[in-house]
């Protein structure tokens, strides 16, 4: 008995957004011929999202319909291969990580069975969860000039508790900017200062309630990193990545 049937039809959504952290996200809904949906979300921060959707449609046609959706192995080898490059890529990787959700989706109500058991089942009955110390207002891009969560410990502080409160139990956040496209650098004085300051405010504020999460996004040369890490060590960081 064939439990599904194969995809037949796609939709492609792509969401825009302000500014270079989230200008856009891109949802694709894949519909089988015997009307199973699923959804899934692609992934690409390298090219617009026209391209993006270009993309997405190439491979779906080239690829994916009239394909199987419980071969996900063969249908990764055949875009992977394709072309015989066998190259990481993060566009392709970015592009075909949607459509796999979205099969995966079409899987699991196919069987109607939540995902998770497709997949070895489930685990944990409880997961920890850490939260980016985002702006209480809501705006994530507050003005540079302004005090704000990014560039005022006292204010991050303040934030960073809330969120105890809500039963957060990890707080991330990356005061060592501003980021550079260019390879590994030495902090400044300044970033080391302004990130001993906000590592110091927020564990005044939470105290042991709550493990404080240090991102640099890997910008520093290894000495620069082990340079920071020696000033933040007092604070305890969980990670300084």
């Amino acid at each position: 008995m064939q439990l599904f049937c194969n995809p037949a039809s796609y939709e492609i959504t792509p969401t825009r957004q302000p500014r270079h952290g989230g200008r856009y996200f891109i949802f694709v809904r894949l519909t089988t011929a015997c009307g199973i949906s699923g959804l899934g979300e692609i992934y690409n921060a390298t090219f617009g999202p026209d391209v993006c959707c270009a993309m997405a449609r190439d491979m779906f046609a080239r690829h994916f319909e009239g394909a199987d959706p419980s071969q996900l192995e063969l249908l990764f080898r055949k875009v992977y291969g394709a072309g015989f490059t066998q190259r990481p890529d993060v566009s392709v990787m970015g592009t075909f990580s949607g459509l796999e959700m979205a099969c995966w989706d079409i899987l699991g109500k196919a069987a109607d069975k939540p995902v998770h058991a497709l997949l070895g089942g489930r685990v944990h009955d409880r997961l920890r969860s850490y939260s980016y110390v985002y702006p209480a207002s809501g705006d994530v891009y507050p003005d540079p000039d302004t005090p704000n969560v990014y560039n005022d410990a006292s204010m991050a502080a303040e934030v960073a508790l809330g969120m105890v409160e809500q039963g957060f139990t990890a707080l991330k956040f990356d005061p060592a900017g501003p980021f550079a496209i260019f390879d590994g650098h030495q902090p400044r004085r300044e970033d080391i200062t302004r990130s001993v300051a906000f590592c110091r405010e927020i564990r005044a504020a939470v105290g042991d309630r709550a493990d404080l999460l240090f991102g640099t996004h890997g910008q520093f040369t290894v000495s620069g990193a082990q340079r920071l890490a020696r000033a933040l060590e007092p604070y305890d960081p969980l990670w300084c990545d």
